[in-house]
């Protein structure tokens, strides 16, 4: 008998992506047109004390391994049809021994505890005291580092946890450290290095021209920066505790799955592992080339397409994510990295700490939540539903223009968790301005609509900057959970002043990780192939309003929003002069 007579079936082709957030951990398998067949995700837990926020790498690998068991299950998916892998994760950083084992980065000591949560603050006087040495890899991000980037963090841990310190034998990006597990292979991703640990991506310009993907000598650290900082010890044995090699996102790494690895997710040793990506930048892989329905959208060259767009990656937090064939610098927006998500085009990162969280904290946080919550539950809607239509419910009893006007007498500034960009102040306070006595369901909603506005102003900010520092930005595209919610892009759409187009596929950062794993997989010549042929169609185009008035609102409002900072500004110096 032949192989085919034993198999009538056509063998079929699939590709699985691995997304690891800030509360749990997801994976979901895609066909050869980009369709989502199944997907599930599995809970991880989370420490928080203070600005200390910590999680366990060998808690997210069982979680991990849940997730793509599951998706396979629900997607009716066979091990030997997965042609490819790939991960993408918070930029969180974790820390193990030479066993490979958990070396805590905890005040409590705990071991489970090995990695510093990407939205961890403790380090915030480490990165001011980086900064201040003016280094010239500071430049590429935004002229200083954040303490939501790495450097900071291990500066802390040595200064603090000096027993941790000389124990680690491998820190790691989180999605560098998945792709270690699952194939044993240490190389770097130049996404997660560029972005998060100041490497120097465009070191490796020249090797672009090689036609076969390869892992590359880690050439791009600048050993001064870190001698500099206090970090020297972690330039030693060519750079092995922070990375020796590094490759483009999408490089096959290793002999593929280990045979431990693949015993663990319930696949086959030696599948594809394409090295990795940072999750929002996972989200513009799977994003950034979806084709808008709409003609008008159109532009004279993909060229010209992809560097007119800013990719709005919404969850937890938001990264505005853009691309261009130059090189801009831009103060206090991360970057320019050079290949840090789509190969050969510079990456400009901006982005907003707390969105998705903000929303949470404003809504649980309220005493009208609880009764809200339950009514939600007994309906099975979110509580976003029920505000978005208590909100036209007020705006017709009121008689209001339009639902935007309802927030008149209220003002936010979105930065309580800082200002990641354009101001790049990490002690950056929220505001709330327009309080009363009032504690309704209707000042709740009130409250809601608010933060929205004042989240939507923050990008409006980001992009005007970006574009008055060379970029060419009049599209938007988003995807995350926060993407679902129609009140939430329309504000955008109304404030930004710009179409954003929704792709097809809602599961974007799935996606770009699944990417990756079908370049590793070879099924594609490069990551921009693979991003054209995997990349959804836009299902909506949501527009501005076309009402003069509401763009007149809005600008009155913005112009508000910007002087709350201002006035934090002086309030600041005014309390300082006092206590001096």
């Amino acid at each position: 008998m032949t192989t085919a007579e034993l198999n009538p079936f056509p063998s079929r082709s699939f590709f699985l992506g691995v997304d690891v957030g800030t509360g749990s951990a997801r994976a979901g398998l895609f066909d050869e047109n980009g369709k989502l067949l199944g997907s599930a995700s599995s809970p991880i837990q989370i420490w928080k004390d203070g600005d200390c926020v910590e999680q366990s790498s060998t808690d997210i690998w069982h979680a991990v391994c849940a997730a793509v068991k599951s998706a396979c299950s629900l997607a009716n998916v066979s091990e030997v049809e997965v042609k490819g892998i790939g991960f993408a994760a918070t930029c969180s950083l974790v820390a193990v021994d030479a066993e490979g084992s958990p070396v805590t980065v905890s005040w409590s000591g705990d071991s489970r505890r090995n990695i510093i949560v990407w939205m961890d603050h403790r380090a915030v006087k480490q990165a001011e005291r980086i900064n201040s040495f003016n280094s010239p890899v500071l430049q590429y991000c935004g002229g200083g580092v954040s303490p939501e980037m790495e450097p900071p963090k291990l500066l802390w841990v040595k200064e603090n946890l000096k027993e941790s310190w000389s124990m680690v034998y491998k820190w790691m990006d989180l999605s560098d450290w998945l792709s270690y597990r699952a194939t044993g292979d240490d190389t770097r991703s130049l996404c997660t290095t560029v972005c998060k640990w100041t490497y120097l991506g465009h070191a490796h310009m020249h090797q672009m021209s090689e036609k076969a993907s390869r892992d590359m000598e880690a050439c791009g650290w600048d050993d001064e920066f870190w001698e500099e900082i206090g970090l020297g010890d972690l330039v030693d044995g060519h750079h092995a505790k922070i990375g020796r090699s590094v490759a483009f996102p999408g490089h096959p790494l290793g002999n593929g799955l280990t045979a431990t690895a693949a015993k663990e997710l319930g696949l086959l040793a030696g599948t594809p592992v394409g090295t990795s990506l940072i999750d929002a930048h996972a989200g513009g892989v799977g994003v950034m080339e979806s084709k808008s329905d709409s003609d008008s959208l159109t532009k004279e060259s993909d060229v010209d397409t992809l560097c007119s767009r800013m990719v709005l990656v919404c969850g937890t937090s938001t990264c505005h994510m853009a691309v261009s064939r130059e090189k801009l610098f831009i103060p206090g927006v991360w970057g320019p990295f050079w290949s840090g998500m789509v190969p050969e085009y510079w990456l400009t990162e901006g982005g907003q700490s707390a969105t998705g969280a903000l929303l949470d904290h404003i809504i649980e946080n309220h005493v009208a939540s609880p009764r809200l919550a339950n009514r939600a539950a007994s309906q099975k809607v979110s509580v976003f539903e029920l505000l978005n239509n208590l909100l036209k419910t007020m705006a017709e009893d009121t008689s209001s223009p339009f639902i935007s006007a309802l927030t008149s007498d209220m003002h936010i500034l979105p930065d309580f968790h800082g200002n990641r960009s354009p101001v790049a102040d990490p002690n950056s306070k929220g505001v709330i301005f327009g309080m009363s006595l009032d504690s309704s369901e209707k000042q709740l909603a009130l409250l809601y609509l608010a933060t929205i506005q004042g989240i939507a102003y923050g990008t409006r900010h980001i992009v005007e900057h970006c574009n008055a520092h060379g970029h060419k930005i009049d599209t938007l595209l988003a995807c995350g959970g926060l993407s679902k919610n129609p009140l939430f892009i329309q504000e955008h759409a109304d404030i930004v002043g710009c179409p954003i187009i929704l792709p097809r596929e809602s599961e974007s950062v799935l996606l770009g990780a699944a990417i990756l794993g079908a370049v590793a997989g070879k099924n594609y010549p490069s990551l921009h192939d693979a991003m054209k042929a995997l990349n959804a169609a836009g299902q909506v185009v949501v527009h501005p309003s076309s009402d003069p008035k509401v763009t007149k609102y809005h600008d009155a409002k913005y112009r508000i929003f910007r002087n709350l900072y201002e006035q934090q500004l002086s309030h600041r110096s005014i309390i300082a002069e006092a206590l001096a």
